[in-house]
């Protein structure tokens, strides 16, 4: 398949389906990114997850948009409306990516059925990847037991396939894009086993070390206790033992974070936030009082032009 030839005139637009409603052909971005093809999808935290925040990121030019739905507020309804805006507003040059508030199958539905990729948090064992992995997909070829959205791709509006040999049903499966999180010590330790039983249906893996350090009694984002390495490494082998892409943060500008990762994610409003709380800080640091009737303080009055 040729999309990434594309993809520096397309951005991911070289990757939508014919309908916007549809999941972009997600698992071949992050496919051709791993092999070398196209550089590292670049993506944009939306974790305030609002409707407006979300028509902003859709014009900003990432690859894909985090949408927060575990640890926001927002209902399906909101969900799917950013979710929409992302890849309309962006004319599909930026896809959605759903981090899900767990495992449950409707969850996983909502999610696929708007259109999204999704990021699925807190996978510990076999058993709850399998249950993720058939919540997922389509049709028993693939072990699924997805129901099939009857309103979502109408036929002769939405349901256009890439592959016109293939169902609607089929087509998706290998558009939409499933990344799971380990999170814990016991995920990192059940990794190579998951990924021997439904290693051909995830697209890729993302530690999440905040969790992770939180479960072994650590504190913060990244530490250097022997412990904590020794499960990164683990984790990092795991993945290159069975040929799956890695996925992670490259926040401050500090790339060399998104070494050998196929999707990182570069900034986001929460981080703007954190960042422009510094601002705030220096503002009071370096604004003197003003001095009686508002005249000079300390700093030269500003002209426009000068």
């Amino acid at each position: 398949m040729g999309e990434y030839l594309e993809v520096a005139t397309k951005g991911m637009a070289a990757y939508r389906a014919p309908s916007l409603t549809q999941p972009h052909k997600a698992r071949q971005a992050i496919r051709d990114a791993y092999e070398g093809k196209i550089s590292p999808l670049i993506g944009y935290y939306c974790g305030v997850s609002s409707i407006p925040t979300g028509r902003v990121m859709a014009q900003m030019g990432a690859d894909i948009v985090w949408v927060e739905w575990e640890h926001s507020a927002c209902g399906v309804e909101t969900m799917t409306a950013i979710v929409h805006d992302i890849q309309f507003m962006s004319e599909g040059r930026t896809m959605a990516f759903v981090r899900l508030p767990g495992h449950d199958h409707a969850s996983i539905g909502y999610a696929l059925d708007a259109g999204a990729s999704i990021v699925i948090p807190q996978i510990e064992t076999v058993e709850q990847a399998q249950h993720v992995v058939a919540a997922a997909k389509f049709g028993p070829t693939r072990k699924g037991n997805r129901s099939a959205p009857p309103c979502r791709w109408l036929p002769g509006i939405g349901d256009t396939c890439i592959d016109p040999t293939r169902s609607i049903w089929e087509n998706v499966n290998d558009q939409a894009a499933i990344i799971i999180q380990i999170e814990s010590e016991e995920g990192a330790r059940n990794l190579d086993a998951i990924l021997t039983a439904v290693g051909d249906q995830i697209d890729a893996v993302w530690m999440g070390t905040l969790d992770m350090r939180v479960t072994m009694g650590y504190d913060g984002f990244w530490g250097l206790e022997p412990r904590f390495l020794e499960i990164v490494d683990l984790y990092q082998e795991t993945l290159k033992k069975h040929d799956i892409p890695n996925t992670g943060l490259c926040l401050g500008h500090n790339w060399a974070r998104g070494a050998n990762k196929a999707f990182v994610i570069v900034g986001g409003d929460a981080f703007a936030f954190v960042g422009d709380t510094a601002t705030i800080k220096s503002a009071r640091e370096n604004l003197a009082p003003l001095q009686a009737n508002g005249k000079f303080n300390g700093h030269r009055e500003f002209r426009p032009g000068c």
